[in-house]
């Protein structure tokens, strides 16, 4: 193990039982969680970003509260849902939070998932154009949030991100021409585009799953923390698309061994019209038996973030042993 952290929701409740009965606990709690797990030579400290909840929301004053706080520690996000974010705000908010922390500040972004609030996003004013999703603005924030941090000049057209040198769908145009001619490989685009540097490097560094059957984990509704708060099963559940599953010789068939380049786990299996080909989808959670057991911390490591690969792992199905 290289370097450890940790990941806080900030869970706070007014229950006579909780020693975080407010959000005011929740937020100083967290400071001095961070200040602790620095003292002790923790390399990290990560905080949720969950709105409409009783829960962390607000991360860039507590980040920069950190930031006074700490000298040495990384702190950061995990993750920012970018369909709430003003793209030019969040830059200025997390560059101050950056600023005061030396240069420390890590963001973990995502494009939003299923939350508490339907649509909880227009609340908070942003609504996406029309003929677009929600995840559509996001990844459209996103890529402006990213153009400014590159401290280019830059300008929004009819909700689109124009930047000095060129606009950003010209730039894809041309990624996608180059592809297309088959006259260089992505490093070479992505250099050509944004000049060479670690972070292109390891971008080009990754690359897609080889065909066959690929994992993807997924939460259980009856599993949090790998703690048991509903619904029955004690073992985790492999879902794959009904064609698959007659394929792997599993028609019928209610268990199933799923096996990785690195283990094997048995678990329930459903075969479901609804997942996509060639995707064996594993809820996780279950402490004796998770998708974490067809993984490797050293054997397969996403060049990209430097994670171990938890999505994306090649692996086959087998009838379980009776």
């Amino acid at each position: 193990m290289k370097k450890i952290g940790f990941l806080s929701f900030g869970h706070w409740s007014p229950s006579s039982q909780s020693q975080t009965r407010s959000a005011a606990d929740a937020l100083l709690q967290s400071i001095d969680l961070a200040v602790a797990a620095e003292e002790l030579g923790a390399d990290g400290a990560y905080f949720r970003v969950h709105h409409f909840a009783r829960q962390l929301a607000s991360p860039y004053p507590l980040l920069a509260a950190v930031g006074a706080r700490t000298s040495r520690i990384e702190i950061g996000t995990a993750v920012i849902d970018m369909r709430y974010e003003n793209p030019l705000y969040m830059a200025e908010d997390a560059g101050s939070a950056d600023l005061i922390a030396g240069g420390r500040l890590q963001l973990g972004i995502s494009r939003g998932s299923p939350e508490q609030v339907i649509d909880g996003w227009r609340y908070f004013g942003y609504v996406p154009q029309e003929g677009k999703t929600d995840a559509d603005m996001a990844r459209t924030n996103a890529e402006i949030f990213l153009e400014v941090l590159k401290g280019q000049a830059i300008g929004i057209v009819d909700g689109r991100l124009v930047a000095a040198a060129d606009d950003l769908e010209s730039v894809y145009a041309k990624v996608l021409e180059t592809f297309a001619a088959g006259d260089a490989d992505i490093v070479t685009v992505l250099t050509a585009l944004n000049g060479s540097n670690t972070t292109v490097a390891r971008l080009a560094a990754h690359r897609e799953p080889a065909g066959g059957l690929v994992l993807a984990p997924r939460r259980e509704m009856a599993w949090n923390n790998s703690v048991p708060s509903a619904g029955p099963g004690t073992e985790p559940v492999v879902r794959v698309h009904p064609d698959d599953a007659a394929a792997a010789g599993l028609a019928g068939a209610t268990r199933v061994t799923v096996r990785s380049a690195h283990g094997a786990v048995t678990a329930t299996l459903w075969a479901d019209g609804n997942v996509r080909p060639g995707v064996v989808s594993m809820t996780h959670g279950h402490a004796a038996s998770s998708p974490g057991q067809l993984t490797s911390t050293h054997d397969d490591v996403d060049p990209l973030t430097t994670m171990p690969r938890a999505s994306g792992v090649p692996v086959t199905l087998e009838p379980a042993p009776d």
